[in-house]
Protein backbone atom coordinates (compact mmCIF):
# COMPACT_ATOMS: atom_id res chain seq x y z
CA UNK A 1 0.00 0.00 0.00
CA UNK A 2 3.35 2.52 1.03
CA UNK A 3 4.61 1.74 -2.23
CA UNK A 4 1.25 2.19 -4.23
CA UNK A 5 1.25 5.63 -2.57
CA UNK A 6 4.79 6.72 -3.34
CA UNK A 7 4.60 6.08 -7.17
CA UNK A 8 0.83 7.29 -7.58
CA UNK A 9 2.56 10.88 -5.91
CA UNK A 10 5.83 10.14 -8.22
CA UNK A 11 3.82 10.44 -10.86
CA UNK A 12 1.68 13.34 -10.59
CA UNK A 13 4.48 15.18 -9.66
CA UNK A 14 6.48 14.05 -13.33
CA UNK A 15 2.87 15.32 -14.94
CA UNK A 16 2.93 18.49 -12.80
CA UNK A 17 6.85 18.82 -13.94
CA UNK A 18 5.20 18.52 -17.61
CA UNK A 19 2.39 21.33 -16.67
CA UNK A 20 -0.20 19.28 -15.99
CA UNK A 21 -2.07 21.32 -12.99
CA UNK A 22 -2.53 18.98 -9.69
CA UNK A 23 -6.40 19.17 -9.56
CA UNK A 24 -6.41 17.38 -13.10
CA UNK A 25 -3.90 15.06 -12.17
CA UNK A 26 -5.37 13.83 -9.02
CA UNK A 27 -8.95 13.09 -10.69
CA UNK A 28 -7.36 11.20 -13.50
CA UNK A 29 -5.91 9.27 -10.70
CA UNK A 30 -9.18 9.02 -8.82
CA UNK A 31 -7.90 10.54 -5.87
CA UNK A 32 -8.20 14.41 -3.96
CA UNK A 33 -6.14 16.70 -3.64
CA UNK A 34 -5.86 16.40 0.38
CA UNK A 35 -5.42 13.11 -0.17
CA UNK A 36 -2.37 13.94 -1.99
CA UNK A 37 -1.33 15.97 0.40
CA UNK A 38 -1.57 14.24 3.42
CA UNK A 39 0.07 10.81 1.73
CA UNK A 40 3.03 13.33 1.07
CA UNK A 41 3.58 14.77 4.67
CA UNK A 42 6.63 12.77 5.67
CA UNK A 43 5.10 11.46 9.21
CA UNK A 44 2.05 9.96 8.01
CA UNK A 45 3.09 6.96 6.17
CA UNK A 46 0.09 5.03 7.51
CA UNK A 47 -3.45 4.84 6.85
CA UNK A 48 -5.19 7.48 8.73
CA UNK A 49 -8.11 5.67 9.02
CA UNK A 50 -9.02 4.05 12.70
CA UNK A 51 -8.98 0.37 11.83
CA UNK A 52 -7.46 -0.88 14.77
CA UNK A 53 -10.19 -2.86 17.30
CA UNK A 54 -9.92 -2.17 20.54
CA UNK A 55 -11.74 -4.29 23.86
CA UNK A 56 -13.84 -1.93 26.00
CA UNK A 57 -12.89 -1.24 29.43
CA UNK A 58 -16.48 -2.36 30.77
CA UNK A 59 -16.36 -5.77 28.81
CA UNK A 60 -18.19 -8.45 31.09
CA UNK A 61 -15.49 -11.49 31.54
CA UNK A 62 -16.28 -15.10 31.20
CA UNK A 63 -16.71 -15.29 34.86
CA UNK A 64 -19.47 -12.70 34.58
CA UNK A 65 -21.18 -14.08 31.41
CA UNK A 66 -21.09 -17.67 33.64
CA UNK A 67 -22.53 -16.11 36.43
CA UNK A 68 -25.15 -14.55 35.04
CA UNK A 69 -26.35 -17.77 32.90
CA UNK A 70 -26.19 -19.26 35.81
CA UNK A 71 -28.54 -16.71 37.57
CA UNK A 72 -30.84 -16.99 35.12
CA UNK A 73 -31.27 -20.10 34.98
CA UNK A 74 -32.29 -20.96 38.52
CA UNK A 75 -35.81 -21.55 39.51
CA UNK A 76 -35.99 -18.19 40.99
CA UNK A 77 -35.30 -16.01 37.81
CA UNK A 78 -35.58 -19.18 35.55
CA UNK A 79 -39.26 -17.79 34.16
CA UNK A 80 -38.20 -13.93 34.52
CA UNK A 81 -36.83 -11.49 31.74
CA UNK A 82 -34.09 -9.47 32.38
CA UNK A 83 -35.72 -6.34 33.34
CA UNK A 84 -37.14 -8.31 36.32
CA UNK A 85 -33.69 -10.52 37.11
CA UNK A 86 -31.99 -7.20 37.91
CA UNK A 87 -34.23 -5.33 39.99
CA UNK A 88 -34.64 -8.38 42.19
CA UNK A 89 -31.15 -9.40 42.48
CA UNK A 90 -30.42 -5.53 43.63
CA UNK A 91 -33.05 -5.72 46.32
CA UNK A 92 -30.29 -8.88 48.00
CA UNK A 93 -27.89 -6.01 47.53
CA UNK A 94 -26.42 -8.32 44.31
CA UNK A 95 -25.11 -6.20 41.68
CA UNK A 96 -23.67 -8.25 38.39
CA UNK A 97 -24.67 -6.05 34.83
CA UNK A 98 -27.51 -4.10 33.62
CA UNK A 99 -31.26 -5.57 32.20
CA UNK A 100 -29.62 -4.54 28.68
CA UNK A 101 -26.83 -6.47 29.56
CA UNK A 102 -28.36 -9.21 30.48
CA UNK A 103 -30.50 -9.42 28.15
CA UNK A 104 -27.39 -9.14 24.95
CA UNK A 105 -25.96 -12.54 26.95
CA UNK A 106 -29.54 -14.11 27.24
CA UNK A 107 -29.92 -13.23 23.54
CA UNK A 108 -26.45 -15.06 22.76
CA UNK A 109 -27.26 -18.08 24.86
CA UNK A 110 -30.85 -18.70 22.83
CA UNK A 111 -32.58 -18.22 26.34
CA UNK A 112 -34.41 -15.35 25.69
CA UNK A 113 -37.44 -16.61 23.67
CA UNK A 114 -40.63 -16.71 26.12
CA UNK A 115 -38.83 -17.72 29.61
CA UNK A 116 -42.12 -18.33 31.86
CA UNK A 117 -43.79 -22.02 32.50
CA UNK A 118 -47.03 -20.70 30.10
CA UNK A 119 -47.23 -21.67 26.84
CA UNK A 120 -46.41 -19.24 24.09
CA UNK A 121 -49.14 -17.13 22.64
CA UNK A 122 -49.56 -18.58 19.51
CA UNK A 123 -49.87 -16.37 16.17
CA UNK A 124 -53.43 -16.76 14.85
CA UNK A 125 -53.15 -16.39 10.96
CA UNK A 126 -56.37 -14.74 9.01
CA UNK A 127 -58.69 -16.38 8.16
CA UNK A 128 -58.88 -17.87 4.55
CA UNK A 129 -60.33 -15.43 1.91
CA UNK A 130 -63.61 -16.47 0.86
CA UNK A 131 -65.50 -15.41 -2.02
CA UNK A 132 -69.65 -15.77 -2.82
CA UNK A 133 -70.69 -15.37 -6.74
CA UNK A 134 -74.38 -16.82 -5.79
CA UNK A 135 -76.55 -16.75 -2.69
CA UNK A 136 -76.60 -19.30 -0.27
CA UNK A 137 -72.60 -19.88 -0.43
CA UNK A 138 -71.63 -17.80 3.03
CA UNK A 139 -73.08 -16.72 5.84
CA UNK A 140 -72.19 -14.24 8.73
CA UNK A 141 -73.52 -14.19 12.08
CA UNK A 142 -73.33 -12.35 14.99
CA UNK A 143 -74.98 -11.56 18.58
CA UNK A 144 -75.90 -8.24 19.82
CA UNK A 145 -77.02 -6.76 22.61
CA UNK A 146 -80.97 -5.15 22.83
CA UNK A 147 -80.81 -3.13 26.06
CA UNK A 148 -84.18 -3.79 28.79
CA UNK A 149 -85.81 -1.55 31.24
CA UNK A 150 -83.83 -3.53 33.64
CA UNK A 151 -80.22 -1.96 33.90
CA UNK A 152 -77.85 -4.48 33.66
CA UNK A 153 -79.76 -7.53 31.69
CA UNK A 154 -79.44 -7.60 27.95
CA UNK A 155 -81.78 -9.30 25.55
CA UNK A 156 -79.59 -11.26 22.81
CA UNK A 157 -80.07 -10.78 18.98
CA UNK A 158 -78.91 -12.90 17.04
CA UNK A 159 -78.73 -12.45 13.04
CA UNK A 160 -77.56 -14.07 10.00
CA UNK A 161 -76.98 -12.76 6.55
CA UNK A 162 -76.05 -14.22 3.13
CA UNK A 163 -72.80 -11.74 2.20
CA UNK A 164 -74.08 -12.27 -1.42
CA UNK A 165 -77.27 -10.27 -1.44
CA UNK A 166 -77.25 -9.09 1.92
CA UNK A 167 -80.09 -10.55 2.72
CA UNK A 168 -80.93 -11.21 6.64
CA UNK A 169 -81.64 -15.09 6.04
CA UNK A 170 -82.87 -15.90 9.71
CA UNK A 171 -82.64 -13.70 13.04
CA UNK A 172 -84.42 -14.38 16.70
CA UNK A 173 -84.35 -12.76 19.87
CA UNK A 174 -83.23 -14.86 23.05
CA UNK A 175 -82.96 -13.61 26.53
CA UNK A 176 -79.90 -15.62 26.69
CA UNK A 177 -76.41 -16.71 25.04
CA UNK A 178 -76.66 -20.16 24.17
CA UNK A 179 -74.94 -22.53 21.81
CA UNK A 180 -78.10 -24.98 21.17
CA UNK A 181 -80.04 -21.81 20.35
CA UNK A 182 -78.02 -20.89 17.63
CA UNK A 183 -78.34 -24.75 16.55
CA UNK A 184 -81.56 -24.12 16.11
CA UNK A 185 -81.94 -21.00 14.49
CA UNK A 186 -78.96 -22.43 11.73
CA UNK A 187 -81.45 -25.42 11.52
CA UNK A 188 -84.43 -23.64 10.86
CA UNK A 189 -82.52 -21.51 8.00
CA UNK A 190 -81.33 -24.22 6.61
CA UNK A 191 -84.43 -26.19 6.05
CA UNK A 192 -86.22 -22.40 4.58
CA UNK A 193 -83.46 -21.80 1.81
CA UNK A 194 -83.23 -25.87 0.91
CA UNK A 195 -78.95 -25.85 1.97
CA UNK A 196 -77.58 -28.90 0.31
CA UNK A 197 -74.42 -30.76 2.73
CA UNK A 198 -71.14 -28.83 1.78
CA UNK A 199 -73.40 -25.83 0.03
CA UNK A 200 -72.89 -23.34 2.80
CA UNK A 201 -69.38 -21.65 4.67
CA UNK A 202 -70.81 -20.04 8.07
CA UNK A 203 -68.65 -17.18 9.56
CA UNK A 204 -68.41 -16.09 13.02
CA UNK A 205 -66.40 -14.67 15.68
CA UNK A 206 -64.93 -16.60 18.66
CA UNK A 207 -67.68 -16.34 21.07
CA UNK A 208 -69.25 -19.09 22.83
CA UNK A 209 -72.35 -19.91 21.25
CA UNK A 210 -70.58 -19.95 17.76
CA UNK A 211 -68.20 -22.68 19.29
CA UNK A 212 -70.39 -24.51 21.43
CA UNK A 213 -70.11 -28.21 20.89
CA UNK A 214 -74.12 -28.50 20.50
CA UNK A 215 -73.62 -25.66 17.57
CA UNK A 216 -70.48 -27.29 16.04
CA UNK A 217 -71.99 -30.87 16.08
CA UNK A 218 -75.14 -29.54 14.26
CA UNK A 219 -73.30 -27.78 11.68
CA UNK A 220 -71.71 -31.06 10.62
CA UNK A 221 -74.39 -32.77 10.79
CA UNK A 222 -76.38 -29.93 8.50
CA UNK A 223 -73.30 -29.92 6.24
CA UNK A 224 -72.32 -26.51 6.79
CA UNK A 225 -69.06 -25.62 7.41
CA UNK A 226 -67.44 -23.50 9.52
CA UNK A 227 -65.40 -19.93 9.62
CA UNK A 228 -63.99 -18.16 12.65
CA UNK A 229 -62.14 -14.39 12.92
CA UNK A 230 -58.86 -14.33 14.62
CA UNK A 231 -59.82 -13.20 18.75
CA UNK A 232 -60.52 -10.16 19.18
CA UNK A 233 -60.30 -9.11 15.35
CA UNK A 234 -63.33 -7.49 15.25
CA UNK A 235 -62.34 -6.80 10.97
CA UNK A 236 -62.90 -10.47 10.52
CA UNK A 237 -66.63 -10.49 10.63
CA UNK A 238 -67.21 -6.68 8.38
CA UNK A 239 -70.43 -7.99 7.20
CA UNK A 240 -72.30 -8.63 10.70
CA UNK A 241 -70.62 -5.81 12.38
CA UNK A 242 -72.08 -3.14 9.55
CA UNK A 243 -75.55 -4.38 9.84
CA UNK A 244 -75.70 -4.29 13.37
CA UNK A 245 -74.51 -0.83 13.09
CA UNK A 246 -77.46 0.25 10.16
CA UNK A 247 -79.89 -1.30 12.92
CA UNK A 248 -79.24 0.68 15.30
CA UNK A 249 -78.51 3.79 13.76
CA UNK A 250 -82.40 3.62 12.00
CA UNK A 251 -84.61 6.17 13.18
CA UNK A 252 -87.12 3.81 14.20
CA UNK A 253 -84.32 2.37 16.69
CA UNK A 254 -85.91 3.00 20.18
CA UNK A 255 -85.02 5.65 22.41
CA UNK A 256 -85.95 3.97 25.44
CA UNK A 257 -85.16 0.13 26.18
CA UNK A 258 -87.33 -2.33 25.20
CA UNK A 259 -90.07 -3.42 27.56
CA UNK A 260 -90.36 -7.17 26.77
CA UNK A 261 -89.01 -9.97 24.66
CA UNK A 262 -91.96 -9.50 22.65
CA UNK A 263 -91.94 -5.76 21.77
CA UNK A 264 -87.87 -5.93 21.11
CA UNK A 265 -88.68 -9.53 18.63
CA UNK A 266 -90.94 -7.36 16.86
CA UNK A 267 -89.50 -4.32 16.18
CA UNK A 268 -86.69 -6.72 14.26
CA UNK A 269 -89.19 -8.14 13.00
CA UNK A 270 -90.35 -4.91 11.00
CA UNK A 271 -86.41 -4.07 10.48
CA UNK A 272 -85.69 -7.08 9.02
CA UNK A 273 -88.71 -6.60 6.52
CA UNK A 274 -87.47 -3.15 5.80
CA UNK A 275 -83.61 -4.42 5.63
CA UNK A 276 -84.59 -7.11 3.00
CA UNK A 277 -87.14 -5.64 0.91
CA UNK A 278 -87.09 -1.93 0.70
CA UNK A 279 -83.68 -1.02 1.63
CA UNK A 280 -81.25 -0.22 -1.25
CA UNK A 281 -77.73 -1.20 -0.32
CA UNK A 282 -75.09 0.55 -1.54
CA UNK A 283 -72.78 -2.18 -2.05
CA UNK A 284 -74.30 -4.25 -4.52
CA UNK A 285 -75.97 -1.37 -6.89
CA UNK A 286 -78.98 -0.08 -4.58
CA UNK A 287 -80.66 -3.19 -5.20
CA UNK A 288 -82.63 -4.53 -2.02
CA UNK A 289 -81.28 -7.61 -0.62
CA UNK A 290 -84.45 -9.66 -1.62
CA UNK A 291 -84.26 -8.43 -5.13
CA UNK A 292 -80.46 -9.69 -5.22
CA UNK A 293 -81.54 -13.02 -2.99
CA UNK A 294 -83.99 -13.81 -5.43
CA UNK A 295 -81.78 -13.51 -8.44
CA UNK A 296 -83.69 -10.58 -10.18
CA UNK A 297 -80.97 -7.68 -9.28
CA UNK A 298 -79.22 -8.13 -12.96
CA UNK A 299 -82.46 -7.34 -14.74
CA UNK A 300 -83.16 -4.31 -12.72
CA UNK A 301 -79.33 -3.21 -13.50
CA UNK A 302 -79.94 -4.18 -17.36
CA UNK A 303 -82.89 -1.48 -17.31
CA UNK A 304 -81.19 1.28 -15.58
CA UNK A 305 -78.47 0.79 -18.02
CA UNK A 306 -80.66 1.66 -20.70
CA UNK A 307 -82.07 4.37 -19.40
CA UNK A 308 -79.19 6.12 -18.87
CA UNK A 309 -78.35 5.15 -22.49
CA UNK A 310 -81.71 6.52 -23.82
CA UNK A 311 -80.76 9.69 -21.84
CA UNK A 312 -77.43 10.03 -22.89
CA UNK A 313 -78.92 9.59 -26.94
CA UNK A 314 -81.71 12.45 -26.14
CA UNK A 315 -78.97 15.02 -24.55
CA UNK A 316 -75.34 14.12 -25.10
CA UNK A 317 -74.23 17.17 -24.39
CA UNK A 318 -74.88 16.69 -20.11
CA UNK A 319 -72.88 13.53 -20.47
CA UNK A 320 -68.69 14.06 -20.13
CA UNK A 321 -67.60 10.32 -20.35
CA UNK A 322 -69.34 7.05 -19.81
CA UNK A 323 -72.50 6.33 -18.25
CA UNK A 324 -72.97 5.41 -14.49
CA UNK A 325 -72.10 2.17 -13.88
CA UNK A 326 -74.45 -0.18 -13.62
CA UNK A 327 -72.94 -3.43 -13.69
CA UNK A 328 -74.04 -6.17 -11.50
CA UNK A 329 -71.52 -7.13 -8.56
CA UNK A 330 -70.21 -10.55 -9.54
CA UNK A 331 -68.46 -11.42 -6.19
CA UNK A 332 -68.09 -10.75 -2.79
CA UNK A 333 -65.48 -11.13 -0.35
CA UNK A 334 -65.34 -12.26 2.89
CA UNK A 335 -61.37 -11.21 4.54
CA UNK A 336 -59.79 -10.91 1.44
CA UNK A 337 -55.66 -10.76 0.37
CA UNK A 338 -54.07 -7.36 0.53
CA UNK A 339 -53.93 -6.85 -2.97
CA UNK A 340 -57.35 -5.44 -4.48
CA UNK A 341 -59.93 -7.58 -6.23
CA UNK A 342 -60.54 -8.08 -9.97
CA UNK A 343 -63.71 -5.96 -9.67
CA UNK A 344 -62.08 -2.66 -7.39
CA UNK A 345 -59.42 -2.68 -9.97
CA UNK A 346 -62.16 -2.57 -12.66
CA UNK A 347 -63.69 0.14 -10.63
CA UNK A 348 -60.87 2.27 -10.72
CA UNK A 349 -59.96 2.21 -14.16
Amino acid sequence: MIKERKEISLLIKEAQEAGARQSKACEIVGISEKTLQRWNQGDNEQDGRLDAKHTPKNKLTEQERDRMIQIANEPEYADLPSNKIVPKLADKGIYIASESSFYRVLKAEKQLKHRQKSKPVKQVKKPRALVATAPNQIYSWDITYLPTTVKGIFLYLYLVMDIYSRKIVGWQVYENESSAQAADLMTDICQREGIQANQVTLHSDNGSPMKGATMLATLQQLGVIPSFSRPSVSNDNPYSESLFRTLKYRPEYPEQAFSTLAVARDWVCDFANWYNKEHLHSAIKFITPEQRHAGKDEEILNCRKAVYQQAKLRNPNRWSGEIRNWDKVEEVYLNPENQKTENEQKEQA
